[in-house]
């Protein structure tokens, strides 16, 4: 008894061990990410201040920041635009893609009629498919939603279905064998199987977000951050473009992170990819 228990806490002290070795890891990553960032910005400020660039050609930092103080872009409200339009696009593509996915993995003949159709649709350039999208649907959140949803669609379609088509035969029969149904044999077997393959084209599909807002508000729309670019850029405020664009990139790094959580919290570690 007393070995069982001396080899219990031995385990348990391994265990404790390697989760602090991994924490100390982690921290040291963001560490070095938030210091090559950092070294960035400081080097960026000092150049600029140095060369005595103008603001028009090349802004500092500061001059960047300092544009968040002016009222007339409204700053929130369009950031609060572009975030529902990339938002609700990928949200949308996520439930369609994997939607679609489940029944082509149940349906060949479906897969058959429909999979090549789609494939040629995608090639389609999106930034040429744009002023028909207006056209059709005038411009606004929802057709910003709908340029989004269509540069996201594609890849979560693709690795789901790979996903899927993945997950190991012999269980499949089993649970034909005992007269489960399509939904129970999706839940219980092929959704956990497919899951690094969902996050993984999720996580492709969270890059692109951020370009389809910016395409459907460059082409027409009078709201969001990209908008507001236009707008600027007809007064040559080059800092304020700055500024959208670094608002931009701070929402595709959150829907970004925001995945990566997720699949950290559903998927196994040895299952990522």
């Amino acid at each position: 008894m007393e070995s069982v228990a001396e080899d219990a806490a031995l385990a348990g002290q391994a265990a404790a061990a390697q989760r602090r070795a991994e924490l100390r890891q982690t921290l040291l990553h963001w560490l070095a990410v938030f210091g090559v960032h950092a070294a960035l910005v400081l080097v960026w400020q000092l150049g600029v201040r140095a060369a005595a660039l103008p603001a028009v050609v090349l802004p500092a930092p500061t001059d960047i920041i300092a544009t968040l103080a002016r009222p007339n872009y409204d700053w929130a409200g369009n950031t609060w635009v572009t975030a529902i339009e990339i938002l609700g696009g990928y949200l949308l593509s996520l439930v369609a893609g994997v939607g679609l996915a489940l029944l082509f993995s149940w349906s060949r003949l479906l897969t058959l009629a429909l999979f090549p159709l789609l494939v040629t649709l995608n090639m389609i350039p999106k930034v040429a498919l744009g002023p028909l999208v207006i056209v059709w649907f005038s411009y606004g959140i929802g057709t910003n939603m709908l340029i989004t949803f269509s540069l996201c669609f594609f890849p979560i379609l693709l690795t789901t279905l790979r996903g899927l088509r993945e997950v190991e035969p012999d269980l499949l029969d089993l649970v034909r064998s005992l007269k489960g149904s399509r939904w129970a044999m999706f839940r219980t077997i092929q959704l956990p199987g497919s899951l690094p393959y969902i996050f993984s084209g999720m996580k492709v599909a969270a890059i692109l977000a951020v370009a389809g807002a910016v395409v459907g508000e460059f082409i027409a729309s009078d709201r969001g951050l990209a908008y507001l670019m236009i707008q600027v850029q007809a007064s040559l405020d080059t800092a304020a473009m700055f500024m959208a664009v670094l608002l931009l990139t701070l929402l595709g790094i959150a829907l970004y992170l925001a995945v990566l959580l997720l699949e950290r919290i559903f998927v196994p570690r040895d299952a990522r990819k």
